[in-house]
């Protein structure tokens, strides 16, 4: 009688732990699990030309078949690239990120690239993309968070 108790009160608690939460749930939330797709995003000169270079940036590099999710954030200074690597493709991390510096620095030698295969900087992508679409978010506080990016990505290496 005593486990039957116990048994139940543990179903209750899962059941209870497991509807928690306000129902929302953020691109950014689920970039672990799933291929999020974020669009490139520009902070400040929100110019056709530019457009064109992130959308083309994002296209180069989600052609690399290692890959399989990119987001892609420029500033006005620097481009963020963070990617994810396909599971069994995690052995030849360095490989892929010199192909990739390489060919973008054939193919963009004007810009000043910064890039990661990090999850947690690919998170912070996200993140950033996310708040961009709130019109209360200014483009002086995106270029500031896309600042700590690029330091906590250099501060990592």
């Amino acid at each position: 009688m005593r486990k039957k108790h116990l048994w139940l009160f543990a179903a209750i608690l899962i059941l209870i732990s497991g509807c928690s939460g306000d129902g929302k749930v953020n691109e950014s939330d689920l970039a672990l699990v799933k291929t999020t797709n974020p669009p490139p995003t520009l902070i400040e000169k929100n110019t056709k030309e530019n457009l064109d270079l992130v959308k083309s940036i994002e296209h180069d590099v989600e052609s690399m078949e290692e890959l399989y999710d990119v987001a892609v954030v420029k500033g006005e200074e620097d481009t963020l690239v963070a990617y994810k690597v396909k599971h069994l493709q995690r052995f030849h991390m360095k490989r892929i990120e010199k192909k990739m510096n390489k060919m973008l620095e054939k193919k963009y030698p004007d810009e000043n690239f910064t890039v990661s295969s990090d999850y947690k900087i690919f998170i912070e992508a996200v993140e950033l993309q996310e708040k961009m679409k709130d019109p209360d978010f200014s483009d002086k506080k995106a270029k500031k968070k896309l600042d700590q990016i690029i330091k906590l990505k250099n501060e990592m290496t």
